[in-house]
This record gives structure tokens, C-alpha cells and sequence, in this order.
């Protein structure tokens, strides 16, 4: 039986969580990305469970990356969209072309002061391979087909917690199929 015990310590582990647990019913329970948390650039945690019943759109980002300037463009959805419900949120990788060297420090710099953005930014973490943050294994699970494959992958998470859309890097945030899946996402139920 999984329990938050065996979720920490599989996620201290950095083994991936099981998509599913079971009940004490014998029932199958999927786990959902409400139940991960990612250490924040501020040194606090975002927690997704904070988030429950909302939807997410979680980017993997780089500060050295052409597609850095879709900072912008991320928080613009941000602005435009969190009034009813959307959270982005930006998880720096150095896991494409070493283009995330930095610690946080130029991490802040590069999204806070040069694009302005002011949705939640995770610390640097490993989104690919054998130490993937468990999100990111759990996202994997889930998706094999629509891993990241470059710095700016954008998860669409519905307000069930599950994938509900992915977006490659060089689809911009501000991309009507971008626009069209959040409006989706917040009107569903």
C-alpha cells in the first residue's frame, strides 16, 4: 500500500513514484501531480497540492536558451489566465546543452529582473534520465512519447491533476493551441 511515507521516501530516493496505489478497498488510485512538490528558487517548496482542483502549466526553462524569451510569453499566460485559476510554473534545468549553468542567483536574474516574471520558479532541477525530479519520472509515466526534449517542454495539467496536454519548446506560450487548452482546462469541471 503506497502512503505519504513511501511517496517521500521514494521521492528522497529519486525513484520514480508508482502511477498508481492501492486502496484500502483493494481499489486502484492513480497519483496525480498534486501529489509532488518541487523546491522553489525562493528556498521554500511549491507544493502542487496547494494547487489542487487548478491547472498547471509546467515548463521546463533555461536562462541561456534561444527560447529563453519565452519567459515573456509565459508571463503573459501567467497575467492573463491566473485570475481564473491557471498557476505556471518554471522549473530551471541545465539538462539541454548545459544552458542553465547558473545557480540561483543568475537564475532570479535572467527570470525575475530581465523578463519580469512573477509565477512561481522552482530551483534548478534535473527533468530527464535515471535522477529526474519525480514529476518529471511520474510525467514520463505518463506520457513516454512527449518527454522534454529541449529546454522550454510545457506540461498542460487539467484540474483532475492529470497531463491533459504537452506543448513542445518551440510552441509559444502564447500560441493559440497554448491558449485554446488553458481556456479547456479551466472551463472543465
Amino acid at each position: 500500500m503506497m502512503n505519504r511515507r513511501t511517496m517521500l521516501i521514494g521521492a528522497l530516493a529519486g525513484t520514480l513514484v508508482p502511477a498508481t496505489r492501492t486502496l484500502a478497498d483493494g481499489g486502484m488510485s492513480r497519483i496525480s501531480a498534486y501529489a509532488f512538490s518541487f523546491p522553489a528558487l525562493s528556498g521554500d517548496d511549491i507544493r502542487l497540492a496547494a494547487f489542487t482542483g487548478r491547472p498547471l502549466l509546467i515548463v521546463n526553462t533555461a536562462s541561456l536558451c534561444g527560447y529563453t524569451p519565452q519567459y515573456a510569453g509565459l508571463q503573459e499566460i501567467w497575467s492573463e489566465f491566473r485570475e481564473r485559476g491557471l498557476t505556471v510554473i518554471g522549473v530551471p534545468s541545465n539538462d539541454f546543452g548545459g544552458q542553465e549553468p547558473g545557480g540561483t542567483s543568475e537564475i532570479t536574474e535572467t527570470a525575475h529582473h530581465q523578463y519580469g516574471v512573477t509565477f512561481p520558479i522552482a530551483a534548478k532541477t534535473t527533468v530527464v534520465g535515471a535522477k529526474a525530479h519525480p514529476f518529471y519520472k511520474w510525467a514520463a509515466d505518463a506520457r513516454p512519447r512527449e518527454v522534454p526534449r529541449w529546454n522550454f517542454h510545457k506540461y498542460l495539467i487539467g484540474r483532475d491533476g492529470y497531463i491533459a496536454e504537452v506543448f513542445a519548446s518551440a510552441v509559444e506560450p502564447t500560441d493559440t493551441r497554448i491558449k485554446m487548452g488553458v481556456a479547456k482546462a479551466l472551463a472543465d469541471s
